[in-house]
């Protein structure tokens, strides 16, 4: 139960991970942008 043990808040900071034991930073949600129209463009023609 020391800094070999990956379970523990120890172990993972010495190993530098995070997990259940030790959460990261949080991922925070992209703010909702509203999507501009694609423009219509007659390609190929």
């Amino acid at each position: 139960m020391g800094k070999g043990d990956m379970r523990t808040r120890k172990g993972k900071i010495y190993r530098g991970s995070h997990g259940r034991t030790r959460p990261g930073k949080k991922v925070a949600a992209a703010p909702a942008s509203p999507k501009k129209p694609g423009r219509k463009t007659a390609r190929g023609k």
